[in-house]
């Protein structure tokens, strides 16, 4: 019974109106889902370092890993809608984000700063190029507006990549 209630509730009552295909709902509320369930293991990873940083950089590094993850939280909230407004449902558990995420966790007792910076850069490369796939599946099935959503995204992912990036130059370097 409870199976036959979960269909007919994503049927009929939550599905949203839209001109898009059942197929575009599909493709793209499913793509989307997967970037919610990577912003949402991205933003823990990114939390559970700035907690755990350290050092002589630790207040540098603390602000700056806060405010990187502020930024992929409030980016939740928006790719989740955008999947309600499409008429697809959304992620609805931590148990299936997890199953979803192409993020892996980092549960060390200790982890170096460096290796920290150095692998939320790697991660939100990695995020950056789901970004881009995802905007594929959006432009082939004629959504513009979750595509303008993503190149929001991309750009801000990209902006930790750098920022990352530069952190982790030596200090006595010029960067030429």
């Amino acid at each position: 019974m409870a199976d036959k209630d979960a269909r007919t509730l994503s049927k009929g009552k939550l599905g949203t109106p839209t001109d898009l295909g059942g197929n575009a709902v599909r493709d793209i509320a499913g793509a989307m889902n997967g970037l919610l369930a990577d912003s949402f293991a991205l933003y823990f990873k990114t939390k559970n370092f700035h907690w755990h940083v350290s050092g002589p950089h630790f207040r540098d590094y603390h602000l700056m890993l806060d405010e990187q993850a502020d930024q992929i939280l409030a980016a939740t909230d928006v790719i989740a809608e955008r999947v309600r407004k499409l008429g697809g449902m959304t992620l609805r558990s931590i148990n299936q984000a997890a199953a979803m995420t192409r993020i892996s966790p980092n549960e060390a007792d200790y982890v170096e700063p460096a290796d920290m910076l150095g692998e939320l850069m790697e991660d939100n490369k990695a995020f950056v190029a789901a970004l881009r796939a995802v905007h594929t599946v959006c432009d082939d099935h004629g959504d513009s507006a979750s595509a303008s959503l993503i190149d929001s995204w991309t750009d801000e992912a990209e902006r930790r990549v750098w920022f990352l990036y530069e952190t982790l130059r030596p200090a006595m370097t010029s960067g030429h």
